[in-house]
């Protein structure tokens, strides 16, 4: 979402990027976001706080008119738990057939360029292309 809100940005329309996660948003590097210390898929709040959910939501919203720096991350005081245990079992792996567990990161480096998952996959996007504008940003004035 932040490859788009860069495009989108340099086309002249102004976003903001609301986030759970603040080192994929660091190295996306989007030109306004907001960060929510919340789990992936609870970027706006929790199910059901109507009322929480507006808040973070205007929050964000209001940071479209506030001049700062492209990249600036600015973050929301909003807690998850009254601990961060809810934390421990986010990048947990399920247990395998030998009962082993681990809970190591072993995302890979973001890029600021697509990236494919295999060369023909990248050969295809090449060809559809065709040496024309990305059917995706046809519609943006840049």
């Amino acid at each position: 979402m932040c490859l788009i809100a860069r495009q989108l940005e340099a086309a002249g329309i102004a976003t903001v990027s609301l986030t759970s996660a603040r080192d994929i948003t660091e190295a996306a590097n989007p030109p306004r976001a907001v960060f929510l210390d919340y789990p992936l898929g609870h970027t706006s709040g929790r199910v059901g706080e109507a009322e929480l959910n507006r808040s973070i939501v205007t929050t964000a919203v209001a940071r479209l008119t506030v001049d700062q720096p492209p990249g600036t991350i600015i973050d929301l005081d909003h807690v998850w738990a009254a601990t961060d245990d809810w934390k421990d079992a986010v990048m947990r792996v399920d247990s395998d057939a030998a009962g082993s567990q681990s809970t190591t990161d072993d995302r890979v480096a973001r890029h600021d360029t697509p990236q494919y998952e295999s060369p023909s996959d990248a050969a295809a996007a090449s060809a559809s292309h065709d040496g024309e504008m990305c059917v995706v940003c046809a519609g943006i004035d840049f």
